[in-house]
């Protein structure tokens, strides 16, 4: 499995972002898929999480009511919607892909993971 990140940027507090993470090679719908974050210096940390089909969604508290993880089988595509992005967002933001039907906000349950895109919120 091949995950590859777009959208990433550099944009103003209060403004919005669309992540994407486009995936190739065994059948994405079998894979639960998350999004984490990376700032220098600091851990990887989870963001948010998303089922197979869809459902039972996951979100770190630092981002819940304004992010929004989805996918779309179809595309073999998870997206992150960012909104009201803060200088705090700022890291690499990778996508993650899980074989389990289980959803995990641990790293080390994750077993396919993209290069990763820059966001950066400046003040």
């Amino acid at each position: 499995v091949q995950l590859v990140e777009s959208g990433g940027g550099l944009v103003q507090t209060g403004a919005s972002l669309r992540l994407s993470c486009v995936s190739s090679g065994r059948p994405f719908s079998n894979y639960v898929m998350g999004w984490f974050r990376q700032a220098p210096g600091k851990e990887r940390e989870f963001v948010a999480t998303i089922r197979s089909s869809g459902g039972r969604l996951g979100y770190a508290d630092s981002v819940k009511g304004r992010f929004i993880i989805s996918r779309d089988n179809a595309k073999n595509t998870v997206y992150l919607q960012m909104n009201t992005l803060k200088p705090e967002d700022t890291a690499v933001y990778y996508c993650a892909g899980r074989s389990s039907p289980v959803t995990s906000s641990r790293a080390s349950d994750y077993n396919y993971w993209g290069q990763g895109t820059q966001v950066t919120v400046s003040s």
